[in-house]
C-alpha cells in the first residue's frame, strides 16, 4: 500500500520534534510542505528530496503529496504545530478520496497553545478554546461568533493568526468583542517566535492587549476570571483545595 506521513512539526526547534515524527522523517524519501516550515528541518535530514510551495497553494500541494506517492516514493506532507489543527491533515483526506491506493497516517504535533502555554506559565490548564482570527477561509462574522459564545462562557481562549499585514487591527477587534464578557483586568499573555530565535513573553491585562501590536509569528492568550499572574507566569488554576 502506498503511504503518506502527515507529519506535525511543532512550534519550530528540532528539540520540539516528537520521536515518531522524527523516525517518520527519517524514513521517508520526499518531504513537501510550506517553503517556511520545510526550511525549519531540512539540516536535519541531509539527502532527502524537498519539494515545496507557498502560501495559499495548499491544495497544489496536496495533490504533489499524493503524485509522488503514487511513484511509489515514501513521502511525507509536513506543517508547522500539529497536522490537525489548522494543519493539513484535513485537506490531505479531502484531496485523498480521488487517490483512494494511498494510505494516510497522521503523526501528531506540538501546536502553538501548547508550546505558547509552556511558555507563559500555565494558563489553558482549564477549560479553553482556540479560534484563528484569520478570516481567509472563515467569515469574520462566525469568527465573531464564536469569540463571543467563548467569553460568555469563561473559556481561556488561545488565538492564532492575531494579526498581519493585512489584518493589523484584527487582535484589537477581538478584544474589544471580549471586553463584552471579559474584565478589562484579566490576565492575558503573548509568546512571540515560539521555540524559535527571538523568542519572546509577555503578560498584561486584557485592556493593555487591546491596544498591542503583535504579527503573525504570535500566539496569543487570554485567561478566565480565575486566571492569576503568578511569579511572572500566567496561572490559570483548576480549582484543587490547597
Amino acid at each position: 500500500m502506498k503511504k503518506i506521513y502527515v507529519i506535525g512539526l511543532g512550534p519550530g526547534s528540532y528539540e520540539d520534534l516528537t520521536v515518531k515524527a522524527d523516525r517518520a522523517l527519517q524514513e521517508v524519501d520526499v518531504m513537501i510542505g510550506y517553503t517556511v516550515y520545510v526550511d525549519l528541518v531540512k539540516e536535519y535530514y541531509p539527502g532527502k528530496e524537498f519539494l515545496t510551495t507557498p502560501m495559499k497553494k495548499e491544495v497544489e500541494r496536496c495533490k504533489m503529496a499524493f503524485e509522488e506517492a503514487e511513484k511509489g516514493k515514501k513521502v511525507a506532507m509536513v506543517c508547522s504545530g500539529d497536522a490537525g489543527v489548522y494543519g493539513m491533515a484535513g485537506l490531505m483526506y479531502q484531496v485523498g478520496e480521488e487517490y483512494p491506493e494511498v494510505e494516510l497516517s497522521v503523526i501528531p504535533g506540538i501546536t502553538a497553545a501548547l508550546a505558547g502555554g509552556a511558555v507563559l506559565g500555565a494558563p489553558l490548564t482549564h477549560d479553553f478554546a482556540v479560534i484563528s482570527l484569520s478570516d481567509l477561509l472563515t467569515p469574520w462574522e462566525t469568527i465573531t461568533e464564536r469569540l463571543l459564545d467563548a467569553a460568555k462562557g469563561d473559556f481561556c481562549i488561545c488565538l492564532y493568526n492575531p494579526s498581519s499585514r493585512k489584518r493589523h487591527d484584527y487582535l484589537k477587534k477581538a478584544c474589544e468583542i471580549l471586553l463584552q464578557y471579559k474584565d478589562k483586568n484579566t490576565v492575558c499573555g503573548y509568546v512571540q517566535n515560539i521555540g524559535r530565535v527571538g523568542e519572546n513573553k509577555r503578560i498584561l491585562t486584557l485592556e493593555e492587549l487591546k491596544d498591542t501590536q503583535v504579527d503573525m509569528f504570535t500566539t496569543v492568550f487570554i485567561g478566565n476570571r480565575e486566571t492569576k499572574m503568578m511569579d511572572n507566569h500566567m496561572v490559570t488554576p483548576r480549582g484543587y483545595r490547597l
